[in-house]
């Protein structure tokens, strides 16, 4: 299977998976309500922190080590490797869970709002068998089975998507907010599971760690470092946004709502592109990590090009959807109308957010794990600053503009690393004809919308004003060659008639 072929199938995975989890999004904003969404995403960044300490950096540098025994034919050692990672994810989980147990009165502290607790220590039951289980994905990751690593993701969150849903439905009493964690801890044990017996049955084998648990352990501490430090970033700003909203003036619920709002509605949205591109990555990196240590370069180089342009082709083609589009999708979606401006106002982000992604990825599968730890702190420190000094003048808002700040400082350093490491990267006259394909799609998706309001209702204005804008990128993308969209319906309608004649 080439590598476009695993990439589309790899992203059919991942774009049905975020739809799952959107829709449970959607759900969960109208069952809870704003305040809810925050209390439950509060808890969970905070969970987020020792699940990254646990486990985060395995994965990405248990893929790039696997990767590079299987380029030198080290059978043994692969297996040797595979085992350090989950005897290094226990080492951390377990006495982390015991020890956040016995001390639950004073670290209950730690949290705003007395409900984030409860939540917390719901999830913390599921710590330890939740790493092994992104320990075994890595493995799969690192061995080129993109099936199993997507098919056991998409397993899990329909799991907490389901037993969610039954949950509330079942026991309507019941504090909701509860329940939503229960169903994360049960997905937990339940992706963990089959996780285990898939790698077990695949002729999966536990070595001896003997020899690779310091070169495993020294080479993903850069990544759990830098993770670690998003995990605790979130979960400062959980405590710290709210507080200056207070400061500012706002009652504890109404600042527990914006950062709902931001985290439960808005980046949801923001994320999607993240559908696509990571499947990009999940591709590209065992195989970027096999060319690299072969030492070919040239092959290396192309690569890097090709993730380059496909990013900066998927958050392009969505960039009108968003500008045109996004205030009447937070309404559609959330009954939200300040949600759908946000989502407006901030569609701009998709560009640095998505190469942000991509390159911190192929810096990573490089051996460039330091120093994407410093880019990311740099990107860290527009982030707070804007959450410290913005929100008496702008609200929620001062949220998104950090974001914005965090993305776009990250990915200009990560651009100018990776240039030096994969030479020239020849986008400039790419990122020319991307700009004449978006600029008049968006500019004819707004004539279309404030044309299509005054003749029919809500929903089918935004319907039509989807499709004028779709119709325009699909004819300029061909026109200025950046996608063969001839070539794919050509394609698809002949194959369409093949088995249309093979069939009695």
């Amino acid at each position: 299977m080439n590598l476009y072929r695993t990439a589309a199938v790899v992203t059919f995975f991942n774009a049905a998976e975020h739809c799952l989890g959107f829709l449970y999004r959607i759900i969960l904003s109208r069952t809870l309500g704003a305040e809810g969404l925050g209390v439950y995403q509060a808890a969970y960044s905070v969970f987020a922190v020792f699940l990254t300490v646990s486990s985060s950096g395995l994965p990405v540098t248990l893929s790039r080590i696997l990767s590079k025994h299987r380029a030198r034919g080290h059978r043994l050692k692969e297996q040797s490797a595979s085992t350090a990672a989950i005897f290094l994810s226990l080492c951390f989980s377990v006495p982390m869970t015991l020890l956040l147990f016995f001390f639950r009165d004073p670290f209950t502290g730690v949290f705003a709002d007395p409900r984030c607790a409860d939540v917390f220590y719901i999830l913390l039951l599921g710590l330890s068998c939740t790493s092994v289980y992104s320990v075994l994905r890595g493995v799969f990751w690192g061995n080129k089975r993109f099936f199993a690593y997507s098919f056991v993701e998409l397993i899990e969150e329909m799991l907490r998507i389901g037993v969610g849903i039954l949950l509330l439905l079942l026991l309507p009493a019941a504090n909701g907010i509860t329940l939503t964690a229960v169903a994360v801890l049960i997905s937990y044990f339940c992706s963990f599971a089959i996780a285990a017996v898939y790698f077990f049955v695949r002729g999966g084998k536990l070595r001896s760690p003997r020899g690779e648990l310091k070169p495993l352990l020294f080479s993903s501490l850069p990544v759990t470092a830098m993770r670690t430090s998003s995990s605790l970033l979130s979960s400062l700003i959980s405590v710290l946004f709210p507080f200056m909203l207070r400061a500012a003036g706002y009652s504890s619920a109404a600042a527990m709502s914006e950062y709902g709002m931001v985290y439960g509605m808005v980046m949801p949205v923001m994320a999607v592109p993240c559908a696509f591109i990571g499947s990009i990555a999940l591709v590209l990196v065992p195989e970027l990590s096999e060319q690299f240590y072969r030492g070919n370069k040239e092959q290396v180089s192309a690569l890097v090009g090709r993730a380059l342009r496909a990013t900066l082709l998927i958050s392009c083609a969505l960039l009108p959807f968003y500008l045109v589009c996004g205030s009447d999708v937070g309404i559609m979606l959330y009954s939200n109308a300040k949600s759908g401006e946000l989502i407006s106002h901030c569609a701009f982000q998709l560009l640095p957010m998505s190469l942000t992604m991509i390159t911190t990825s192929i810096l990573n599968s490089l051996g460039c794990e330091k120093k994407t730890l410093g880019i990311f702190l740099a990107g860290s420190a527009g982030m707070l600053l804007s959450v410290l000094i913005l929100p008496r003048f702008l609200g929620g808002g001062a949220l998104i503009v950090g974001m914005v700040a965090d993305s776009c400082i990250t990915a200009l350093l990560s651009i100018l690393l990776l240039r030096k490491k994969a030479g020239k990267l020849h986008l400039g006259h790419f990122c020319l004809r991307l700009l004449c394909a978006v600029l008049p799609s968006a500019a004819l998706g707004f004539a279309a919308r404030c044309g299509f309001v005054l003749i029919f209702g809500y929903l089918p204005s935004l319907a039509l004003t989807m499709l004028v804008i779709l119709a325009a990128e699909l004819t300029l993308f061909s026109l200025l060659h950046l996608a063969d969209i001839r070539g794919f319906f050509a394609r698809f309608f002949r194959k369409k008639h093949k088995n249309s004649l093979a069939t009695p």
